[in-house]
């Protein structure tokens, strides 16, 4: 249906303003203050490699939130069953594709365990819990008065405090910039008694569950894996071995404290002030082999107060009108708080999983199609620190993509979905049939080259580009009949939603495919070197966007595509040839006007989710309505919770942050524009301080 709209205003284009905007102040306005739990997303201090989830004491005392990292990862033992216990012992599929076998990376059902071990492994463990000891009573969050807790967003900083029997407990959390670091600094006199101090506790993984949410690992299997305590008059360290996989956690204090195993039957650890101490800091470190050195509470929490304040001072800012507009102010909420939540979870060494570092989903991998919407907002806030990061996974992914389409008959390299760290992908039906990931380093590239137009950024993607157009060029199938190029069958598009075998030339593949092979055309223009004859020959002449009734539509030959609820529900990625992407000369203004109010009367917008709302934005911007992109933004069913995570609702957990980073790319480009309207796009009406953008293509 068509979402309704938010004003009556027409949409105007506005003139970026580059202005001296009150960043902190801004920024404190959105701290999050609270005074109980949520039972289901924490509050969380981390780096974008770590992350630590808590509760309203600061710590995980009373649920088990999760401290997860980019490394931690754990492999189930093999299968026993017979032919069925080697990784080599997994042989894939084998689909017809155009006259030909090619193997693909799915479950052979011949082979049904070994193809689900390597759809569960590795899979991403909790390192651990610490939460406050109550001297052994059971205390509840019930029981606790005058709760309050304080999440600075500017300093990267949670402040808990609360009542226990009548006693005043102050809890500050901080996690390092650059450590798998959570740094604590507890306050009260119920120290001193020994009435209050620190448990740590260890789960087992065990990767039976695709989706570990909200909470990760297995509390009751303590006989299946092993901890072991060495202490030193400053600190200790706790080796925790789960099958093969081990790790450490290093813990130091200021002062006189000790540290004792709670009992053999568990892997809880109690930490205790010294006698008449009234404070207990400390550090805890998670590492695979220890030894890193920290430094103080006090200390970490200078390094994270001074790398917050230069985040937030450095890249883009926007400034909406919160004062006068409760739609505004909504939309600076989710602004704001996205920007710290994507730190703390999307800004690590590897892509990110859906859900962060907050919980598990698909058993904490990454999904190769999502880097653009996990990680495109860098550039157009203009924090390339923070693209570089993990942006080298194409280069690092490269020699498996290149093994991967070698054994499908390709050339060059073929972008896997599901992956861990090391670039396997994870066997699936949709996994191995999904193509619209394989353009994302096109698009990386070339918005690297318009901040960066030098040398050495040509020569950074030139493998990855030359590898993955080869493929582009290799995948695509002459047609004899139509003189064209077709992509597919067998593949699924962007909505994932069709019969992979008679889905053919869906539209926003074709769109991407012409774009990802004109970028890597260029990249060897710009080097003067010559270009494949292949990739022009299949730029070129690639089959047309398939048109019935005058609308462009998901694939050519689709039957009923806006009338069956299957097809008209899920990802709207036809919408993104133009929005997301800049318009194809073969595109039609006309058919694509038509077509956007097709999909506004007849999509199934409630079974929608994540990155689509920020996909129609994008589009409804680049059209000029800025009114309804602002309303996608806001919709009934783009929702973010108090704590601002990007609810996933029925079909996917939460929080499912391509929702939080897609909203970060459209406002990215409603506020720095694009070329050809280098302005605004915001609602008459709304006065808007941007300053810092990259324009879009």
């Amino acid at each position: 249906m068509l979402l309704p709209r938010i004003w009556s205003t027409v949409a105007l284009f506005f003139t970026l303003v580059q202005g001296n905007i009150d960043r902190e102040s801004l920024v404190r306005q959105f701290n999050l203050n609270l005074n109980h739990s949520d039972s289901y997303s924490p509050v969380q201090v981390g780096n974008g490699n770590f992350a630590f989830g808590a509760d309203i004491t600061g710590l995980q005392t009373f649920l088990p939130h999760n401290t997860l990292s980019s490394w931690g990862w754990h492999n189930s033992s093999l299968p026993t069953t017979p032919n069925q216990t080697s990784i080599s012992d997994y042989t894939g599929v084998d689909w017809l594709t155009h006259d030909r076998l090619v193997n693909y990376e799915q479950p052979n059902p011949a082979e049904k365990d070994i193809s689900q071990w390597l759809i569960a492994n590795p899979h991403r463990i909790n390192l651990g819990r610490i939460g406050l000891w109550f001297g052994g009573h059971n205390v509840t969050e019930d029981a606790l008065s005058h709760k309050e807790q304080i999440v600075d967003l500017w300093e990267g900083l949670i402040s808990s405090s609360f009542t226990l029997n009548g006693t005043k407990v102050e809890v500050q959390t901080v996690a390092s910039p650059d450590t798998d670091t959570v740094a604590v600094e507890i306050t009260s006199e119920l120290l001193k008694s020994n009435q209050l101090g620190v448990f740590f506790d260890f789960p087992y993984a065990s990767g039976q569950n695709k989706f570990d949410a909200p909470f990760v690992g297995v509390w009751n299997a303590t006989e299946n894996h092993t901890t072991t305590l060495d202490t030193n008059p400053d600190g200790a360290s706790i080796l925790h071995t789960l099958d093969a996989t081990s790790y450490v956690t290093e813990i130091t204090w200021d002062g006189t404290a000790s540290i004792e195993r709670h009992d053999n039957a568990t892997h809880r650890y109690i930490l205790s002030a010294g006698k008449r101490h009234g404070t207990l800091s400390f550090t805890a470190t998670f590492s695979l082999t220890g030894t890193q050195g920290v430094g103080t509470f006090e200390e970490v929490e200078d390094d994270a107060a001074d790398w917050w304040s230069d985040y937030w001072e450095s890249g883009a800012f926007v400034s909406l009108p919160t004062a006068s507009n409760s739609f505004a102010k909504e939309l600076q909420r989710r602004i704001i708080l996205s920007q710290y939540l994507l730190a703390v979870n999307g800004a690590g060494k590897d892509p990110p999983q859906e859900s962060g570092l907050v919980n598990n989903g698909w058993y904490g991998k990454f999904h190769m199609e999502m880097v653009f919407w996990h990680l495109s907002h860098w550039a157009f806030w203009n924090k390339w620190d923070m693209l570089g990061r993990s942006i080298d996974v194409y280069s690092r992914f490269l020699p498996t993509s290149i093994s991967r389409a070698a054994h499908q008959g390709y050339s060059g390299a073929r972008i896997g979905k599901m992956s861990d760290p090391t670039g396997r992908s994870a066997p699936g039906e949709i996994n191995s049939l999904l193509i619209w990931q394989q353009p994302h380093p096109m698009y990386f590239a070339e918005l690297e080259y318009r901040a960066f137009p030098t040398s050495s950024t040509l020569q950074k993607w030139d493998a990855v580009l030359t590898a993955v157009a080869d493929f582009m060029a290799s995948y695509a199938f002459y047609n004899t009949s139509t003189h064209v190029y077709d992509l597919g069958p067998p593949l699924y598009p962007v909505s994932e939603n069709t019969n992979p075998n008679i889905t053919i030339n869906p539209t926003f593949e074709l769109a991407y495919w012409r774009f990802g092979l004109n970028i890597a055309a260029q990249w060897k223009q710009r080097q003067h070197k010559p270009i494949p004859p292949l990739w022009r020959t299949v730029h070129d002449n690639l089959a047309p966007f398939p048109i019935q009734n005058d609308v462009y539509v998901l694939y050519a030959g689709v039957s009923d595509p806006w009338t069956t609820s299957a097809l008209a529900e899920d990802h709207p990625g036809l919408l993104g040839i133009y929005g997301w992407l800049p318009p194809d000369p073969r595109l039609n203004l006309s058919t694509f006007t038509a077509t956007l109010d097709k999909v506004y009367t007849s999509w199934n917008f409630t079974y929608s989710y994540g990155w689509d709302f920020p996909l129609l934005a994008m589009t409804a911007a680049r059209v000029g309505d800025a009114e309804r992109a602002v309303s996608w933004l806001l919709g009934p069913d783009f929702a973010f919770d108090g704590l601002g995570m990007p609810v996933g609702g029925a079909r996917v957990a939460t929080p499912y942050f391509p929702a939080s980073a897609g909203l970060l790319t459209a406002v990215g480009m409603m506020t720095g524009g694009w070329d050809g309207s280098e302005g605004m796009v915001w609602p008459e009406g709304w006065v808007v301080e941007g300053e810092g953008f990259a324009r879009g293509m």
